[in-house]
Parts: structure tokens; C-alpha cells; sequence
């Protein structure tokens, strides 16, 4: 298995600012809320890289709000929860953008909501998923990936918010019962862990009918299962949430208004 995460340039240390101007980190989470604390975790993996031989720990870790709202685990079946989702997400970015410079939300799926979350006028910024992997799949010149996400995502329809995809690389989606397959794995790793048995064993099989040499795990339970390098098939698994966290991180280090 390819890994895509990569260490930041430690001459950056040197051109970090203290802590008491530093950006805030907001994180929402609940759709799952182990997807808030797999977020967080890699922001903090990111950040001590950033840092490099600097790193001096607690002092130089980022300042992370962190809020979990359950009602957000709707976002599985958007279509049929949509008023219910955005009420709730409304409220808790408003609520969390109070105490944070920049927020991410730690769901694919509810990424979604960029537009309208942009057009609350918050005094936070949004650190949209799909423009971040975007950023990365044009530095790194891919040119065909899976998207791998639930039901939402991969139908790449009104629900999506990796739609753009499509304007920048060449985009294979599960269809059918593979796609179904796929929606009732994510369910699985909700409720029984990334590593039960059967579901890395699901996985692994989804991961072998794929024909794209990169993989997006757009969605935020899929890293969650542990994988061995023969586990993928050979392909290049490109982890979301890893690449968003390297974001936060570069952004963490930087004064409010920079990024």
C-alpha cells in the first residue's frame, strides 16, 4: 500500500509564530464520531512533522475545538434527512465558528454543504474536502481515481460533494450491488470497528475489482480499517482525512486571516 502522507520541510519551524497567534482549529464531528477523533489524531501527527526536531509538545500542539453533534450520522441517507442535517449543521458551525479561525468537518458526506456554510458570512473558514484533494491530486498529477464513499458521494449527483471531481481527473465509481456493498461496509465499520474481520475482508475484495491505480477513500470510516501493504491490491490508497489534517496543521501555524 502507497502512503500519501509526506513530511513537512522542517526550515519551516523556524517561521512559526507563537502560540498566541497562531490559527484556531475547529472540528465537527458525529457522522461518525470516531471519524472526529481519527481527524484529530492525524492533525496532530501533522503538526509534530511540521514542527520536526522543534517539536517541544504540549506547548507547540494545536488549539482544537472540537464538537459532536449525533444527529449529524443522518448525513447516510441525505436525501431522505436533508432539512433535519443542515438545521443541525447550521447551528453547530455557528456555534463553533465562535472559537475557531478555520473548521473542518470531519464527514465527506456533509461537505456537502460548502456553499451554503460559505454563505453564512462566519466569522470562521470552511476547509472543504474536495477542494483540498483536488490541491492534491493536481500537485501530485493524477489523472484517474475510485472514489470510494458512501451511497451520497459516489453517485456523484446532486448529493456529492466531490462533483468537481469530475472536472479534473478521470473518476471510476462503484455501481449496483458493489455500491450497495460498499454503503452497508461503512454502516459495519459504525457499528462492529475497521476491524472486525468481516469488514476488512469486504474491503479488501471491493479494493481487488477496482481498476483505477488510485484509490480515494472518501469517507471518513474507510481509513479506519486497518490494511496491510498486500491488503490493497497494489493500489495507491489516498486517505482524506490525512490530507485535510496535513491542511489543518499548515493552517494551525499560521496567523488568523493568512491561509
Amino acid at each position: 500500500m502507497h502512503s500519501t502522507s509526506s513530511s513537512f520541510h522542517s526550515s519551516q519551524s523556524s517561521r512559526l509564530p507563537q502560540a498566541s497567534t497562531r490559527s484556531r482549529i475547529g472540528i465537527i464531528t458525529g457522522s461518525g464520531p470516531e471519524a472526529g477523533i481519527d481527524l484529530w489524531n492525524k492533525l496532530l501527527q501533522a503538526n509534530r512533522e511540521l514542527y520536526g526536531s522543534h517539536f517541544r509538545g504540549d506547548l507547540d500542539a494545536p488549539n482544537v475545538t472540537i464538537l459532536s453533534e449525533p444527529t449529524l450520522g443522518l448525513s447516510m441517507e441525505l436525501d431522505r434527512n436533508h432539512e433535519r442535517v443542515w438545521n443541525c449543521m447550521r447551528d453547530t458551525a455557528a456555534a463553533i465558528a465562535q472559537r475557531v479561525d478555520y473548521y473542518a468537518i470531519a464527514c465527506n458526506t456533509l461537505n456537502l454543504y460548502q456553499p451554503q456554510l460559505d454563505a453564512l458570512g462566519l466569522p470562521a473558514k470552511l476547509v472543504s474536502f474536495a477542494d483540498v484533494v483536488v490541491d492534491f491530486l493536481r500537485h501530485s498529477r493524477i489523472q484517474r481515481v475510485a472514489l470510494l464513499g458512501a451511497r451520497p458521494v459516489i453517485d456523484l449527483g446532486d448529493w456529492s460533494h466531490y462533483r468537481k471531481l469530475a472536472n479534473h481527473v478521470d473518476v471510476e465509481v462503484l455501481q449496483g450491488e458493489q455500491a450497495r456493498q460498499l454503503h452497508q461496509l461503512i454502516y459495519d465499520v459504525k457499528a462492529y470497528g475497521g476491524a472486525a474481520p468481516h469488514v476488512r475482508e469486504q474491503f479488501q475484495s471491493l479494493l481487488r475489482q477496482l481498476q483505477a491505480p488510485a484509490v480515494l477513500l472518501a469517507c471518513t470510516e474507510l481509513p479506519l480499517i486497518p490494511l496491510q501493504s498486500e491488503d490493497a491490491a497494489g493500489k495507491q490508497l489516498i486517505d482524506v482525512t490525512a490530507l485535510v489534517a496535513r491542511r489543518l496543521a499548515q493552517l494551525a501555524n499560521e496567523a488568523p486571516g493568512e491561509g
